[in-house]
């Protein structure tokens, strides 16, 4: 079988409506959305099915709705094919559908942790006042040049070349958008969420969330995880686990991660779960790489006939 990355989306990829016919056509995803609604202690598969984009672009039901949908994609894609993935990578909160797929933890321990990341980075929204933008048309090293120069301001997402997000406190954000428009910005785009995240603005949820996770086990894992904080594979159990804190409040190495896993033979990419985005980040970051998408029954059903297609007789 060719050899396949998957890489699941993050936030801002939830629409209305996402996985309910996943739900309703695949056994394996109704298993999911049921153990999420049970772990959760309430309807998270109702949210996705029939909330309002405004509620769905709460945090602390946009987490657990992607991940929900992302991992139920993911096991309607099982319960069709035998495929084995080469590696996995997943956008921030796509990190943790990426851990479960390649065993790192049950799925009853991820939608704990996605809870608890959760409501630690609402809250911290919450007590903080910061905002994000989209930096469109600069390479990575300039939009770093012009944040070393802007009190609390960071570098939040490396999406891919010429887009880049940045974080930190709302006002620091909104009064210094001109200087990136001055040295050659195509746009600067304020993004629609409640905080600076993936800046040190969240460092202490981070470091509550590290004191959440401390005594739950994280396996060993023979297919490795590309994670957020340094792009890099990680097959070992406690370093995956002790890299989760820091991912909330560090820099999301989107680019770099898709160009290791490039680097180590890979170049067909499946993504799964609720959008298009990545796909579209894959494209920017090189356009030789092919990426299919799986976010519901018509996607899965094309995937599993390529999938099939390629396989040796």
């Amino acid at each position: 079988m060719k050899k396949y990355a998957l890489i699941f989306p993050g936030q801002g990829s939830q629409k209305t409506g996402m996985g309910k016919d996943l739900y309703e056509s695949s056994d394996a995803a109704r298993k999911v959305f049921d153990t999420a609604d049970r772990v959760l202690g309430y309807s998270i598969s109702n949210i996705c099915f029939n909330g309002s984009n405004e509620e769905l672009m709460k945090t602390i039901n946009s987490q657990p709705c992607i991940l929900a949908v992302s991992i139920a994609a993911y096991e309607a894609l099982k319960e069709k094919t035998d495929i084995t993935p080469y590696c996995c990578a997943g956008h921030s909160l796509g990190e943790y559908a990426a851990l479960y797929a390649t065993g790192a933890v049950d799925l009853e321990t991820i939608f704990m942790l996605i809870h608890k990341r959760a409501s630690l980075m609402n809250d911290a929204a919450m007590n903080t006042n910061g905002s994000m933008a989209a930096v469109i048309g600069l390479d990575n090293d300039t939009v770093i040049n012009i944040v070393k120069d802007i009190d609390n301001v960071y570098v939040a997402n490396f999406n891919s070349p010429g887009q880049v997000v940045i974080t930190g406190g709302k006002e620091q954000i909104e009064t210094n958008l001109d200087k990136f428009k001055e040295a050659g910005a195509k746009k600067v785009i304020p993004l629609s969420v409640s905080g600076a995240f993936h800046s040190p603005l969240m460092k202490n949820a981070g470091e509550l969330f590290a004191q959440y996770i401390n005594d739950i086990k994280f396996n060993d894992i023979d297919i490795p995880v590309y994670t957020n904080v340094d792009a890099n594979a990680e097959k070992n159990g406690s370093e995956l686990k002790n890299k989760l804190p820091k991912q909330i409040y560090s820099s999301v190495l989107w680019t770099q991660t898709i160009n290791n896993i490039q680097k180590s033979g890979i170049n067909d990419f499946i993504e799964i779960g609720p959008g298009k985005v990545l796909a579209g980040l894959n494209k920017k970051i090189n356009p030789e790489i092919n990426t299919l998408n799986v976010n519901d029954i018509e996607t899965l059903n094309m995937v599993v006939s390529e999938i099939k297609e390629k396989e040796p007789v």
